[in-house]
């Protein structure tokens, strides 16, 4: 479709930079030469690349109240969004499920996964938003994060008999395995999942929080330095409220803990505030344009970056990949890897480029 409303372009940016950073993290060119900044934790802890997920799901937040505000007062317009928004998420879960057919056939088509967790996360935050006022969401969002702490710090897990917040042991792992079997769960462990069941509340609450930042940044009675101010408060006061509750109940991306959900919405609220000050108060556009088209057409360069990647590796001249050929004889093993990565990224940017000035924007 041809985009012809206005956008933020603070946001576009923000959403670019964080999906071009998922680009660059999940596609090096050599698994066992990883930058740390550029791997995800081991297990507690938050890294740079575990900030991104999470920003993206703020930004989901951020983009419904852009996106709805004007329409949301009419109730009449209520059923049309809901549908809407269920179709939206349904087309992410689908479009993750054919992929991993594609890629790796049914036997062990992974169930939970980013696309899935995107798409539920949108459609529970885009009814929430349209059918509660913003007093009702800060009072959901405080019960998803303590329940959340409750069931997974001191309910005790069926298969062990106590509460765990170990990878294998813990009740979101229990629930994963019974409800999708080992056999449809993340494929480096087949025992618990990143993306699994009960780590969704948490991460409706990171939605719940870009909603709230968003609907901020939106109002018109508040000056911008005003505006910017109070997000820099509030997302300072994520991170060190995060970094508190992380004593207890650590920060933990694989968990979603309800401590990695207030640090890192503190870290994207602080990152949006800073992008907003220097675009659109400022006007500092020059700089920052390079990632638009990856703003404009998120969810289409994540699913690109997937798919080029995979048939460029079945490429080979000679016996040997593309990787081999044109990064590894150049470079040390760790920058060889980068640089692969950052090939791929500009490829996709390519790609992204055409559609945005031909002002496509793909929508699910």
């Amino acid at each position: 479709m041809v985009q012809t409303k206005q956008r933020l372009l603070s946001l576009d940016i923000f959403r670019g930079i964080t999906v071009a950073a998922m680009i660059l993290v999940n596609n090096p060119g050599d698994w066992g030469h990883i930058y740390p900044p550029l791997e995800h934790s081991v297990w507690n802890g938050c890294t740079p690349t575990d900030l991104i997920f999470p920003f993206f799901l703020f930004i989901v937040g951020v983009s419904i109240v852009y996106a709805m505000e004007s329409k949301v007062a009419d109730v009449t317009n209520h059923k049309k969004m809901i549908l809407s928004a269920l179709r939206r998420g349904v087309i992410l879960i689908v479009i993750s499920l054919i992929k991993q057919i594609i890629f790796h056939g049914f036997e062990h088509l992974r169930l939970p996964g980013v696309l899935q967790r995107i798409g539920v996360v949108y459609f529970i935050c885009t009814v929430l938003y349209i059918k509660t006022s913003q007093k009702t969401r800060d009072w959901l969002f405080a019960m998803l994060l303590i329940g959340y702490y409750v069931i997974m710090a001191f309910v005790p897990v069926p298969d062990t008999g106590h509460a765990s917040l170990d990878p294998t042991t813990n009740m979101g792992a229990w629930l994963d395995r019974l409800v999708f079997s080992t056999n449809h769960l993340w494929a480096e462990s087949h025992t618990w999942d990143p993306e699994g069941l009960l780590g969704t509340l948490p991460a409706i609450a990171t939605g719940l929080f870009g909603i709230r930042v968003g609907s901020w940044l939106k109002r018109k009675d508040k000056a911008d330095n005003t505006k910017i101010k109070w997000m820099l408060i509030y997302g300072i006061i994520g991170v060190v409220s995060g970094l508190i509750w992380g004593l207890f109940f650590p920060i933990n991306k694989a968990l979603w803990s309800s401590s990695f959900v207030l640090y890192t919405g503190g870290w994207a609220t602080i990152g949006l505030a800073i992008c907003y000050w220097l675009i659109d108060v400022k006007g500092y556009k020059r700089f920052a344009l390079f990632f638009v088209p990856f703003g404009a057409n998120a969810i289409t360069a994540y699913v690109l970056s997937d798919f080029v990647p995979h048939y460029m590796n079945k490429i080979h001249i000679g016996g040997s990949s593309i990787y081999q050929l044109v990064f590894a004889p150049y470079f040390s093993p760790f920058n060889a890897s980068l640089a692969s990565a950052i090939a791929l990224v500009l490829l996709i940017w390519v790609l992204m480029w055409i559609l945005y000035l031909r002002k496509i924007i793909i929508k699910v």
